[in-house]
């Protein structure tokens, strides 16, 4: 109650309790229904037996939101055997009421000067927004952040998260302009597409910087597999916060450097830093923090070295770092970094001081900001000034000129490294992919077939063959495979296909063979072949007498020297369903260690970046004289895995190892794949929401034949072209301006969208062996889909065709079908032609901004 009454709060706080007539010298209110008007908020900290009967009586009065601080809900039951969690929940639902907590710290909004928490210390307003799992790390970075002069936005205590979760609050903070970034705490996530949708979303807008608690395994599919044993749960953490274009912190110390750099540090165009300090020390530390974290240290140009020449003592380092002596006041320092500002060479700028007794460490910093407030929007530098309490007049006077200052050098490049690689995060999700090949058609029902077959037997994992043969079916190359159930049979498959061959034993028990010595290679007659054979059965008897045998397998020898031995796997995680491996194959893969994981859906880009993240990649891409694997061939195979988890949910692991790739393309060697009868449909289990292909549709438009389909990521270069061939009457009604062009990360945004947010509908033809689009219909839906609001485009040279209605009826069937309760839009009063559109369909139409903008409004609830 001291919190809520130290604000500025604009509204009455106004306390409930039946034992006292005040509460901190406030007049008290027995009931909820005694309260003299609706709150718009309420805070509840009384015994948890009490809350679902509170929640009652405030949804009744007509409050819509409740911060529950009380603690012990989940654990106890009412009278009906349910938990008073759960009670409290079918409260407010009837009031569509929504819920913070319970069991949490509160809410802080201090630009509105609400603190409905319990912490022991206000927050300072500012443009960080916090979300935290943990009220306790909550508490503490409060008071750090106080002590530093950082302040938030907004300080959100998630609790046990019951109603309001994570993906909630990403959508507002993502879309509330007093949030320039966003931090969370996280220790569980449910709701996997949900948080992911949301994640996304937030971060195009707005940096999004996450530390995941909790990171050993909790969990992960671990399958008897490679893939299993290697996708570890925090592994999986890490793939979804960068597909999510977020920033993934470690550890608390870091956290806070992270607050310090979103709420001060620039963003850098570049990834060159030039360093510059009035000690070697200081200046190497920085240098072996930056290369060792990835980091690219400037070349500084002939022109700024010169300049540098005239301002600085002769014995300085004439190098970066830039070293400009221990007796470097503040116009030194001012000089050296004006220059280095100033240099094209140079993308940022880490500036170190180690205190002396010659010089002023306040004068130093003094210097510094002269030079940044100088520069204005130009850039704000890093900076470090190293010791202990004598330095903090120094410090802050650097954090109130809006300058991210840290305590050591290695905190400081640390914290310039986050910046890029959230910038690479980013600069991902804004890549165009390249097209997948069109004659890539994967046999389907074939490989459902055998997997329903396998299922029907009561079994969990194909054979050998079996996996092969779907990998076949979705046009991955693998090596031709016979069975044998007998070392004579062994002999007879091995003369059919000819020396040499591999053998290896087929048995559903036995998932890793070489552990049992089931696989021998380089057969060079059937009859080693055979001799083989009956040894191995001897082997595996003696080492595992329980396993079942149902016979063998033969192949040819793949001969692919210098190929390179590949894992390429996929198993089911519990929170983010499937998830694809890559890394480096072979028998020693767990020992060895080198994978990356990533979500489905997969398209060229992103196989590329998984593959990327492997320490194998340097060897993919050659060296000396073995030539590099096509890259191309290995990557259309990692989409075909990823489109083979999401048409087959039956899946639930795979194991390709090793997979072969050389300049020749790759090949299947070995693979297994584990099967169960599946839950849901197999786009339903992925956390991200694949391309539907099911919502393609060919139509019939002045006698040709055209494809509306959903937007794809590499429709970019033909939506480009859409745009340039617009008119500037069509552009100034689609964006009610005039625009000359759209730049890249626009057209990103428009084509790499979120199919479980947002739709868009293109009319798409191909001539001249290029695809062309000819128009488009997009609707975005809130959250809750309870609105999604649409536009529309269409060709300026197909005007009058009957595209532009061919789209919007299309979409409407969509959004209906979705459950979107209504469709709404805006359009210049000029445009005749929308409006008439709009009417046919039955929209409402009402005026806005003094007649100039019309808004449209279609009831998805009613009938047609």
């Amino acid at each position: 109650m001291r919190n809520l009454l130290r604000g500025d709060l604009a509204g009455p706080v106004m306390p409930v309790n039946p034992k006292h007539r005040a509460v901190a010298g406030v007049l008290c209110y027995p009931t909820v229904e005694a309260l003299p008007v609706v709150p718009d908020l309420a805070v509840i900290c009384t015994p948890a037996a009490t809350v679902p009967a509170l929640i009652d009586a405030l949804g009744a009065r007509g409050t819509r939101a409740a911060v529950v601080l009380t603690a012990g809900l989940s654990k106890q039951t009412d009278g009906s055997g349910a938990s008073l969690q759960q009670a409290m929940l079918d409260a407010a639902r009837p009031y569509l009421l929504r819920i913070l907590g319970p069991n949490c710290l509160g809410l802080i909004v201090p630009h509105i000067g609400l603190n409905a928490s319990f912490a022991h210390i206000d927050a300072l307003p500012g443009k960080v927004a916090m979300v935290h799992q943990s009220g306790a790390l909550c508490t503490a970075l409060l008071d750090w952040a106080r002590s530093n002069n950082i302040g938030f936005s907004h300080v959100i205590s998630m609790g046990d998260s019951a109603d309001i979760d994570f993906g909630d609050v990403l959508d507002f903070l993502g879309a509330e302009p007093s949030a320039h970034a966003i931090l969370l705490y996280i220790e569980s996530i449910r709701g996997a597409r949900k948080f992911l949708s949301a994640a996304r979303a937030a971060a195009r807008n707005k940096p999004v910087l996450v530390v995941k608690a909790g990171r050993v395994e909790e969990g992960a599919r671990a399958a008897a597999s490679h893939t299993g044993a290697l996708a570890g749960a925090d592994d999986v953490y890490d793939a979804v916060f960068r597909r999510a274009g977020m920033l993934r912190v470690f550890d608390t110390a870091e956290m806070f450097d992270a607050v310090e750099t979103l709420a001060h540090a620039s963003q850098p165009e570049g990834e060159r830093l030039a360093i510059l300090t009035n000690g070697g020390g200081p200046g190497v530390m920085a240098v072996d923090a930056l290369i060792l974290g990835g980091g690219q240290l400037a070349e500084l140009s002939e022109s700024t070295l010169d300049a540098l020449d005239k301002v600085l003592p002769t014995t300085w380092s004439r190098s970066n770092p830039v070293d400009i002596i221990g007796d470097a006041n503040g116009e030194r320092y001012a000089q050296a970094l004006r220059l280095l500002m100033d240099d094209e060479q140079v993308d940022d700028v880490l500036i170190l001081h180690a205190p002396t007794a010659v010089v002023s460490s306040l004068g130093a910093a003094l210097g510094v900001v002269e030079v940044v407030r100088e520069k204005g929007k130009q850039g704000r530098p890093l900076a470090s000034w190293l010791g202990g309490d004598t330095m903090l007049p120094a410090r802050r006077q650097l954090t109130e000129a809006g300058i991210a200052n840290y305590n050591t050098p290695e905190g400081a490049v640390r914290a310039w490294l986050h910046i890029l690689t959230y910038r690479r995060n980013q600069e991902l999700l804004m890549q165009t992919p390249a097209s997948v090949p069109e004659a890539f058609s994967p046999r389907t029902e074939a490989a459902r077939e055998i997997i329903e077959s396998a299922l029907a037997g009561g079994r969990t994992m194909l054979t050998e063959p079996e996996a092969k043969a779907v990998l076949a079916a979705y046009d991955i190359p693998i090596v031709e495979t016979r069975i044998a159930k007998s070392p004579e049979d062994v002999k007879i498959a091995a003369d059919e296909l000819g020396p040499p061959v591999a053998l290896k034993i087929l048995s559903e028990a036995i998932s890793h063979k070489s552990d049992v010595g089931g696989v021998a290679l380089d057969l060079n007659s059937s009859e080693d072949a055979q001799s083989a054979a009956k040894a191995m059965l001897e082997r595996v008897a003696a080492l595992r007498p329980e396993a079942a045998i149902d016979g063998f397998t033969v192949q040819k020898m793949a001969r692919r020297p210098g190929a390179h031995e590949l894992i390429v796997g996929a198993t089911t995680d519990p929170v983010f369903g499937p998830i694809l491996l890559f890394g480096e194959g072979g028998t020693g893969v767990e020992v060895i260690d080198d994978k990356a994981i990533a979500l489905p859906p997969l398209n060229m880009n992103l196989a590329d970046e998984l593959v990327s993240r492997t320490r194998i990649a340097r060897q993919l891409a050659g060296y000396r004289d073995r030539p590099a694997v096509d890259a191309g061939a290995l990557h259309l195979g990692l989409v075909k895995v990823s489109q083979l988890l999401i048409d087959v949910p039956e899946i639930v692991d795979i194991d390709i190892n090793p997979l072969l790739a050389d300049e020749n393309g790759i090949l299947a060697l070995d693979a297994r794949i584990g099967i169960e009868r599946a839950e849901k449909p197999g786009a339903e289990r992925l956390a991200i929401r694949p391309y539907p292909k099911k919502l393609e549709e060919w139509v019939e438009l002045d006698g040709q034949r055209v494809l509306l389909r959903p937007i794809r990521p590499e429709d970019e270069p033909a939506h480009r072209n859409l745009f340039n061939q617009l008119d500037a009457r069509d552009i100034r009604f689609r964006f009610f301006g005039q625009i000359r062009q759209l730049p890249h990360s626009q057209l990103a945004r428009f084509t790499q969208i979120d199919y479980d947010r947002e739709m868009a509908f293109i009319a798409t033809q191909t001539a001249d062996g290029q695809s062309q689009t000819l128009g488009v219909v997009r609707a975005i839906s809130d959250p809750d889909n309870t609105r999604a609001e649409f536009a529309i485009v269409v060709s300026s040279k197909l005007k009058g065709k009957g595209l532009g209605q061919t789209l919007l009826a299309k979409m409407i069937r969509y959004c209906r079908e979705r459950g979107t309760g209504e469709l709404v839009g805006e359009v210049l009063a000029e445009n005749a032609r929308m409006l008439k559109l709009a009417k046919r369909f039955g929209f409402a139409l009402h005026h806005q901004s003094e007649g100039s903008i019309v808004g449209l409004t279609l009831d998805l609830r009613q009938s047609d």
